[in-house]
């Protein structure tokens, strides 16, 4: 027991050390040499762990993603709680939350896209839809929703849509730094995102211009009067 016990401490510290060099060196200029420095740990015992150095980034990946689909997750508290979209205010925190306390594992993912064309996490977003589909049918939230939401509107599509954005949002503030892109606090945004992803944005009641007709080609014009005067004489 003692020796799982080490081996597994060892792989910890291994993968700790791995997803902080990778998140912000990238996967290329991180060497196994640096990791097992930073590991503590000698080189042999990095490659007795893992073969290479792409194992440690996948095995990081499916850590995240494993982390994520976890019951207790506290995003996944927020979203079976089965009031969306009422609770969009609060599934928006939960995203904040999310990628702060795994910004590192976030920055991996485009890692991953620039570094290997996203081949480790097109088979996660791939299937994203379908583990949507299941989550809601398993907190059998998917017909109560699916009464709330215009005809021809899915709801495990709802649901990603109000996800990716405020991924999107978090991820720029939080990963990429940039503060208040929205011209206004992060509260303030995504009270105005949850607004608009509950009610649109073209005001009610209000019909939508009906954009004007394309003029004739000249030379379509100009066959269209030849016809009528030849439809009058």
């Amino acid at each position: 027991m003692l020796q799982e016990e080490r081996a597994e401490r060892a792989r910890t510290q291994i993968l700790d050390a791995a997803l902080k060099l990778f998140a912000h060196r990238g996967y290329g200029a991180t060497t196994v040499r640096e990791i097992a420095e930073a590991a503590g740990l000698s080189h042999g015992n990095v490659y007795y762990h893992f073969p290479d150095k792409e194992v440690i980034f996948r095995a990081l990946l499916q850590r995240y993603m494993d982390a994520i689909g976890q019951p207790d997750f506290p995003f996944n508290k927020v979203l079976a709680s089965g009031t969306f979209p009422d609770n969009l205010e609060e599934l928006g925190a939960a995203v904040r939350d999310m990628v702060r306390d795994y910004r590192e594992y976030v920055a991996l993912i485009y890692v991953d896209v620039v570094e290997f064309d996203g081949e480790h996490i097109r088979k996660f977003y791939s299937g994203m839809a379908l583990s949507f589909q299941r989550f809601l049918k398993e907190h059998r939230m998917e017909g109560p929703l699916r009464k709330r939401l215009q005809q021809g509107i899915s709801p495990h599509a709802a649901v990603m849509l109000a996800v990716r954005m405020f991924l999107n949002y978090f991820g720029v503030e939080i990963v990429f730094g940039v503060k208040d892109h929205f011209g206004k606090s992060s509260d303030d945004a995504v009270r105005e995102i949850s607004h608009i992803l509950r009610h649109g944005m073209i005001r009610s009641g209000k019909p939508l211009r009906t954009p004007r007709k394309a003029p004739a080609a000249p030379g379509k014009a100009h066959a269209l009067r030849e016809a009528k005067r030849t439809r009058k004489r």
